[in-house]
């Protein structure tokens, strides 16, 4: 006879959060992602918070005000300066950034 029985909803919400990436880490993907529209073009500090603010806009806007903020302090700690290199270049910075988040 199959195991009828739900999930523990503690033991499914733990196992979204050990196996998804976090709110700062998917910001950052996402910011790699729209850095990568454009690759050719100079990486800015401007680009930069613009893409920021797009995906933190997608990933963050309907969480609690402090989740948003620690997310975003999280994703900033670990985000590398946008010296000489272009969008493309830039993006996959990013991404290697977010892993460790």
């Amino acid at each position: 006879m199959p195991d009828l029985t739900q999930p523990d909803p503690v033991d499914e919400g733990l196992r979204v959060l050990l196996t998804e990436p976090s709110y700062a880490a998917q910001t950052l993907i996402v910011t790699a992602r729209l850095l990568e529209m454009d690759p050719a073009e100079p990486m800015t500090g401007l680009a930069r918070e613009r893409a920021i603010d797009i995906a933190a806009d997608t990933i963050l806007r309907t969480l609690p005000e402090v989740v948003c903020r620690d997310s975003l302090a999280r994703l900033y700690a670990v985000m590398p300066p946008p010296v000489n290199t272009t969008r493309g270049e830039y993006a996959p910075q990013l991404r290697a950034a977010a892993k460790g988040l």
